[in-house]
């Protein structure tokens, strides 16, 4: 889950009326440190509200937007939800928010907003972070939240507007985000459609915490994509997981549509009469072999069995079938030979979990 505290000063996020894009690192950490202050100050029932947001994991269901609606370069997209921008900025009927489609920084006032656009780093540079994923127009960027905490926060309170089940709160520097940009190929001009956050450290091995693709690049298969990344990623790792759960209905729909065609791909690339496995499906994937189970009923290509040791048996006409009903490619979502980052090998592994082992002895003894 992605957390951004509620704020109640105006923060370094926002763009400043004389335009300026960028601030030295060490204001920046100033400015840091006095949002932190000005949780700490704010009234009593200010922090009540967020306290009982983070323990419930979720927004107040059916909340109106306090912004109705957000400029993104030359894009008027109208709000869903609620999201924590600071009250002196956003109050509960602000009319519109302008907010830059590279760095995320926002404003009430459109002069400001137009000169910060003119000149915004981020637009000339690309996200922060480094790229880890390039294919053609689609690039994708890791970002530690902690590194570039003002980019992650804004983009998370930007994210909120149209997220109704995660709470959006300050501490981003838990939480790698992935980047997912596209590039124009007539203009070259870059835009970011999305991310994903996952936590740098998941004692349940989730390899993704909140998704979410921006309403202009929703149903273009850009979540899919997204979601290939963030299994890419863990099959890398040599970490079997999954996304952090419970799925809400919307994500849950999602990912069984994202497991199902990747499980088509596997069955349909293997060699024909050759046994399978849940468990062996599990380790080509790196899929959970529970959400394997729930794909497979979900697709309805499992034929039960009266004899053999098999309890059922995969209909691979069913599979194609399925395939051409719902109009799957089998092309890949994302290609291992695009990634920029090296591979973790087997003895790379070895040596972590060994590092990990004496750790954890050394704590031992502590004790």
């Amino acid at each position: 889950m992605v957390r951004v505290t509620r704020r109640h000063s105006i923060p370094s996020g926002g763009i400043a009326n004389s335009g300026a894009p960028s601030q030295p690192a060490q204001q920046q950490q100033q400015q840091q440190q006095k949002h932190q202050q000005a949780l700490a100050q704010s009234s009593p029932a200010a922090r009540t509200t967020a306290a009982k947001a983070a323990a419930a994991g979720s927004a107040v269901v059916g909340a109106e937007p306090n912004v109705q609606s957000v400029v993104l370069g030359d894009m008027l997209i109208r709000a869903w939800y609620p999201s924590f921008y600071p009250e002196e900025l956003v109050d509960a009927r602000t009319e519109r928010l302008y907010t830059c489609p590279w760095c995320f920084r926002y404003s009430k006032e459109l002069m400001p907003y137009l000169g910060h656009m003119n000149t915004c780093p981020v637009k000339q540079n690309g996200p922060p972070g480094e790229p880890i994923y390039q294919r053609g127009e689609c690039s994708v960027y890791e970002v530690d939240g902690e590194q570039h905490k003002l980019f992650t926060q804004n983009i998370s309170l930007f994210a909120k507007l149209f997220l109704d089940t995660k709470s959006v709160f300050y501490d981003v520097t838990t939480f790698l985000y992935y980047i997912l940009t596209m590039t124009d190929p007539n203009t070259g001009e870059l835009s970011t459609v999305g991310f994903f956050s996952k936590e740098k450290l998941s004692w349940d091995n989730n390899n993704l915490a909140c998704i979410i693709v921006f309403p202009p690049w929703q149903r273009k298969g850009y979540g899919q994509i997204l979601m290939g990344v963030s299994y890419e990623l863990s099959k890398r790792e040599r970490r079997l997981g999954g996304p952090e759960k419970p799925l809400s209905e919307l994500g849950r729909k999602g990912y069984l549509a994202f497991w199902s065609s990747t499980i088509a791909r596997c069955l349909l690339g293997r060699p024909a009469k050759k046994n399978v496995t849940v468990r062996k499906l599990s380790e080509e994937t790196y899929i959970q072999p529970d959400d394997i189970v729930a794909a497979l009923k979900e697709m309805g290509i499992v034929d039960r069995r009266k004899r053999g040791s098999a309890e059922a048996l995969i209909n691979k006409a069913k599979v194609r079938a399925w395939v051409e009903a719902n109009r799957v490619s089998l092309q890949p979502l994302v290609y291992s030979e695009s990634f920029l980052r090296e591979e973790v090998t087997d003895e790379e592994m070895e040596d972590v979990d060994e590092g990990s082992a004496e750790g954890e002895e050394e704590e031992e003894d502590d004790e």
